[in-house]
């Protein structure tokens, strides 16, 4: 009777190995498979998003140098824009004060002429053209005509020819009205006498 009841005693096994041994025993060996490839799938997703990530940020830095690119083509145009319109300012500027000076040009030559004769030597009309003078000349205004200048068409005007030994040929010998610039533009060019030799 004895030995009867030791011999089911054999036969128990361990309940941890039973709960550990089950799964294959019930045949499923999906199971594990199936834990295996979802191990797996993480790591492929993560080597996806890094591929994306990458190709955004290549995209991204393609975009800020096109941005850049249209930046510096706009500034560079700015540019261009600001120096033609100052350029314009300063041409519109010497116009319009060659237009006045033009316009006062028969009170200068009066105030030659009293020159010439000597009557801007002292007085209260002496100063009113000497301050004439100073404001004008600050704005660009030369006077120029001066006898023995070499004779140049573009500045003189020719009135007469007049035989002289005391300038040498084709230069200025006598002034008869002063020719005028403002800011290296002609206003009114001089008329002058030529030497011719005698």
């Amino acid at each position: 009777m004895s030995e009867n009841t030791n011999e089911p005693q054999g036969q128990e096994t361990d309940p941890l190995e039973e709960a550990f041994s089950a799964p294959a025993a019930d045949g499923h060996p999906e199971a594990t498979e199936g834990v295996t490839d979802e191990a797996a799938a993480p790591g492929e997703t993560g080597a996806a998003a890094e591929a994306g990530e990458t190709a955004e940020t290549s995209a991204d830095a393609a975009l800020a140098a096109e941005r850049l690119e249209d930046l510096r083509r706009l500034q560079a145009e700015f540019t261009n824009y600001k120096n033609r319109t100052t350029k314009e300012k300063e041409q519109l500027r010497d116009f319009v004060i060659g237009d006045v000076i033009a316009s006062l040009l028969p009170v200068f030559d009066d105030i030659d002429a009293a020159r010439t004769h000597g009557d801007l030597e002292d007085g209260p009309f002496s100063a009113i053209a000497k301050k004439l003078d100073e404001t004008l000349t600050k704005q660009g205004l030369v006077r120029f005509g001066e006898i023995g200048d070499a004779f140049d068409p573009q500045v003189h005007e020719a009135v007469l020819q007049q035989p002289t030994g005391e300038v040498e040929p084709d230069h200025v010998s006598m002034v008869l009205r002063y020719g005028y610039k403002v800011n290296d533009r002609v206003v009114r060019t001089a008329q002058v006498a030529v030497a011719v030799a005698e």
